[in-house]
């Protein structure tokens, strides 16, 4: 179970996630106490007997407020569980790589991080999830699930069955996945955007319980092109 859950869904991180950036505010790697490299890579590392952390994502994003309120509140939270008395099979380890896509020119399209976090809290099973950021250059505000498709129009009735197939790939078998999972939009939230395609990711039993670890399932532009807002 993800412990973040909760805490990443609180009314705060939702309403900063909302938030347009405010001109001349401090990075979210600033914020977090990381540094930069040549790469325009921000990277953030702690270690100490109770825990280690690691984060590495891009500088430029350009939503740094909602960067800095995700990070912020899982770093926060698994802080306070690795802290808590009786812990156990310590060092806990939280590592959370973010990885850039964009679609269009410099100064249109959209810009995308995706963070792939990984979560040891001392159980035997660690978790592996996904966060996705996307924004829309032009109109300086994020991209949701919702708002990538035309309203009124049916993507899942196209995205699902290319999903079904990738899934099957990935696995090397037979993986169904059942309609209620396939066509549920709540499990599409986490997605990147690029010139030829969307790629979609499901953590650890988000879309198959326990099944295969972490997915993820690509979607050529051209199959969903005609929904695409």
């Amino acid at each position: 179970m993800r412990i973040f859950a909760a805490a990443v869904l609180a009314a705060g991180v939702i309403a900063g996630l909302a938030t347009a950036p405010v001109a001349g505010a401090q990075t979210a790697c600033a914020d977090l106490g990381g540094s930069v490299d040549a790469e325009k890579i921000c990277s953030v590392h702690v270690e100490n007997p109770i825990y280690r952390l690691d984060y590495t994502f891009p500088d430029d994003y350009p939503d740094q407020q909602a960067l800095t309120a995700y990070l912020t509140q899982t770093r926060d939270g698994f802080v306070n569980v690795a802290e808590t008395p009786g812990s156990w099979n310590l060092p806990y380890v939280l590592d959370a790589k973010g990885t850039s896509y964009r679609s269009g020119p410099d100064n249109a399209g959209t810009r995308s991080v995706v963070f792939e976090v990984y979560e040891n809290v001392g159980g035997a099973h660690p978790q592996t999830w996904y966060k996705a950021f996307n924004w829309d250059v032009v109109k300086k505000a994020p991209v949701t699930f919702d708002t990538l498709f035309k309203p009124g129009t049916r993507p899942l009735d196209v995205i699902y069955p290319i999903v079904q197939s990738e899934v099957n790939r990935q696995l090397g078998v037979e993986a169904p996945i059942s309609p209620a999972d396939g066509l549920d939009p709540a499990k599409y939230q986490e997605f990147a955007i690029t010139d030829d395609s969307v790629t979609f990711f499901f953590g650890q039993g988000e879309m198959m319980a326990g099944a295969g670890g972490a997915l993820q399932a690509t979607i050529p532009r051209a199959a969903i092109a005609p929904m695409l807002a």
